[in-house]
């Protein structure tokens, strides 16, 4: 079943707002990304913030609700406000749910609270436990926007938004609802900055996805939020045309290193879509530039586009890592690209040092120069891979 993406909110290391970050990121802009201290002692790793103004709370916004993760959402949701009220007002409250994905949720607004448990063996008693609970992204979005449909978070690491918008199209398949406010959001957070230098995962330097040089991934936060119907209600709305997942548990944290659970999944997206691999014109990759991801995803690649030539970039350079916000970032970024609005069909650059790694299966990465075939309708596909071997991908078309 087709369904459609209204124009997309979003808050991201490029900026905020379609014209803003779409303009970034076509030039490749890399500003947002820059050595920050205090997230990991003794280091200052590249991170990719928002540093733009978030909106005051709404004055019955419950205090628990009130952290970082949960303004991004609401900078990102005011963006579309007036298209999410109207699909409230067109279809009724109980109609609309909320499906979004995260990480950590409030995790990082609750540190003190946790170094004061270590320091007195006692939590402080400001502490609520509320603030980092994975439900509470959907339970504030729906209190803000006033939806009473089903309200729910997922939570499989880096897949997290992109199985929010699968299952956003599932809910709307099944009949639950007419509408669903989709899309996710993680903000910088101690926890995961700390754990994935730990694995010996996170780049000082700029990330270089695919590269022979590549030294690790830098991590981003975002929050972006879709309007999901079945119609295209909005003016310029998007097809996500299918989506695809598989589960092949390999390692906790490593991937298959023969891509086959990322291959599967790319297959089922292109099964579920009904679409042919020669019809995919962008792929916007995983790319996190760790050795083994970079590695496994150009088997993958290889595997479901043979000689094909397909044009791809990661935009992590762009962006950071955005872990559960980085599904839905990255169809938003796809989204940008099949925009009407975007009239020669220009692609994103892949931001790198143009050193490949000749032990990997080469890839035909995007430049300024790149863009959708003409005469034919748009398809471009996403993918977002995570922990445990959780693989998703997601195809999205034109309206053309």
């Amino acid at each position: 079943m087709k369904t459609w993406l209204g124009p997309p909110g979003l808050v991201c290391a490029l900026g905020s707002g379609i014209a803003e970050v779409r303009a970034r990121l076509h030039a490749g802009d890399t500003s947002g990304m820059r050595p920050r201290a205090g997230w990991i002692a003794g280091r200052t790793p590249v991170l990719g913030a928002y540093e733009g103004v978030l909106p005051e709370w709404p004055g019955h916004i419950p205090a628990h609700h009130r952290t970082r993760n949960n303004r991004l959402l609401l900078a990102a949701a005011r963006q579309i406000e007036p298209a999410l009220r109207n699909a409230l007002a067109r279809h009724g409250a109980h109609r609309v749910a909320v499906v979004l994905g995260t990480s950590t949720s409030g995790v990082d607004d609750n540190v003190d609270a946790f170094r004061s448990l270590a320091a007195d063996n006692a939590w402080p008693a400001a502490y609520d436990y509320r603030r980092q609970a994975l439900s509470s992204p959907s339970a504030f979005l729906s209190d803000w926007l006033g939806a009473t449909g089903p309200a729910y978070t997922l939570s499989t690491a880096c897949t997290s938004s992109a199985r929010a918008l699968i299952t956003a199209r599932h809910l709307l398949a099944m009949g639950v609802c007419d509408a669903v406010v989709c899309g996710g959001a993680d903000s910088l957070c101690r926890l995961t900055i700390n754990g994935f230098a730990a694995l010996g995962a996170v780049a000082d330097t700029l990330c270089r996805p695919f590269s022979a040089h590549r030294a690790g991934i830098n991590i981003g936060e975002a929050g972006v939020v879709f309007l999901m119907e079945r119609d295209p209600a909005a003016p310029g709305s998007v097809a996500l045309l299918g989506g695809g997942g598989s589960s092949d548990a390999w390692h906790m944290s490593a991937p298959d290193p023969s891509g086959a659970g990322a291959a599967k999944a790319m297959r089922a997206a292109l099964q579920d879509a009904c679409v042919e691999p020669e019809a995919v014109g962008w792929i916007n990759l995983h790319g996190t530039a760790t050795e083994h991801n970079d590695a496994m995803e150009s088997l993958a690649v290889q595997a479901i586009f043979p000689d094909l030539d397909v044009p791809c970039a990661s935009t992590k350079a762009l962006t950071g890592h955005t872990l559960g916000a980085a599904g839905a970032l990255e169809a938003a970024l796809a989204w940008l690209t099949l925009d009407p609005a975007n009239r020669d069909g220009a692609l994103p650059p892949h931001v790198w040092d143009a050193q490949p790694d000749p032990a990997l299966p080469r890839l035909s990465f995007s430049t300024a120069g790149h863009r959708y075939p003409p005469g034919c309708a748009r398809v471009a596909m996403s993918n977002s891979f995570a922990f445990g071997g959780n693989n998703t991908t997601l195809i999205l078309g034109s309206a053309a």
